[in-house]
């Protein structure tokens, strides 16, 4: 979440009427994340979120992020849920935006990551991927192996003003990546985000999983990969085996990994690192003057990738005895 979107007084009190939610008592910017504007919206009624659909979200996707919330609610999924204006619409539309009212969602997300936490994020994104089945929609993958290729063309020629070299190192790993990636692992829709700051708990309990936004169809074992380097390094860069071990424990407690699945893990690791090395570069060679957003260090995905390029196998993970 962040603001790059200022909205005026009078534009809220018009919007949030549309949508028969109470007065407004407080508004104020969250500044965390990198994707959308997004407001906490107090009214007499209860607590909201107002988020401002820009950047990377395309218009088109939002029926699908929208209704997979709604889905996944229905099914007792702990998301938040938009909020419908008495005319049956929850899309709007907000300083030239689209823009929705959202449901707000109890817990913070843990500033310590300890074993407990990624047993239980292992645990729900195994019933996500469960509880999506069946939803109506579909949607590619914006952020695939296609767009990291798109990605680099655009900060090639600067990615050594980052670090010397940088540009190579990434060359590199395109092409190792696409020549290896895996095939054919079971697949359905996947958060595809699942950073410690989107995930909600109450002391070691998880409440809630919010922002959708990358959401799309893709393998269930990539969705692994990326909580193994969202969860499981530690602030110096080490990695941590017991937590990578809880996190696929609480995966499987709910649907067991294939065998592939777990082999292809370290090549996936592999590309969600790279993944977010890129998105990170280019939100920083592109950062908005005056947003009210902080960026955040493509290094410390260089740092993991070095890490998975020297993995063997999944044993590395801690994983040898989850086959």
């Amino acid at each position: 979440m962040a603001v790059y979107t200022e909205v005026s007084d009078e534009d809220l009190v018009s919007f949030v009427a549309e949508y028969d939610i109470g007065d407004i008592q407080s508004c104020k910017g969250i500044a965390e994340g990198v994707e959308n504007s997004n407001y906490l919206l107090q009214t007499d009624r209860g607590n909201f979120i107002l988020t401002l659909y820009e950047k990377r979200v395309q218009p088109e996707d939002l029926p699908f992020f929208l209704g997979l919330m709604e889905h996944l609610a229905e099914r007792n999924f702990p998301c938040p849920t938009p909020i419908h204006a008495p005319d049956g619409v929850a899309l709007r539309e907000l300083n030239g935006k689209p823009a929705a009212m959202i449901s707000f969602l109890s817990g913070m997300w843990p500033k310590r990551i300890n074993s407990d936490h990624c047993r239980e994020v292992g645990v729900a994104a195994a019933k996500m991927h469960l509880a999506a089945d069946g939803f109506g929609l579909s949607r590619k993958n914006g952020l695939d192996r296609k767009a990291w290729q798109q990605l680099f063309d655009q900060t090639k020629d600067r990615a050594d003003e980052i670090d010397t070299g940088l540009a190579s190192k990434i060359e590199s790993e395109l092409t190792y990546l696409d020549e290896n990636w895996p095939a054919d692992l079971p697949g359905g829709i996947i958060h595809a985000d699942l950073f410690p700051d989107n995930v909600f708990f109450h002391g070691n309990d998880l409440s809630g999983i919010i922002d959708f936004y990358f959401a799309c169809n893709g393998s269930f074992a990539y969705e692994i990969a990326i909580c193994l380097n969202a969860w499981c390094f530690e602030d110096d860069g080490s990695f941590n085996i017991t937590k990578a071990h809880n996190l696929v424990k609480g995966y499987n407690s709910a649907r067991m990994l294939e065998e592939a699945e777990i082999t292809a893990l370290p090549l996936l690791a592999r590309g969600s690192a790279l993944r977010f090395l890129l998105t990170r570069l280019y939100d920083l060679l592109n950062h908005p003057p005056g947003a009210l957003v902080n960026p955040k260090d493509p290094l410390e995905y260089l740092q993991k990738l070095r890490f998975h390029q020297q993995a063997d196998d999944q044993s590395a993970y801690g994983l040898a005895g989850e086959m």
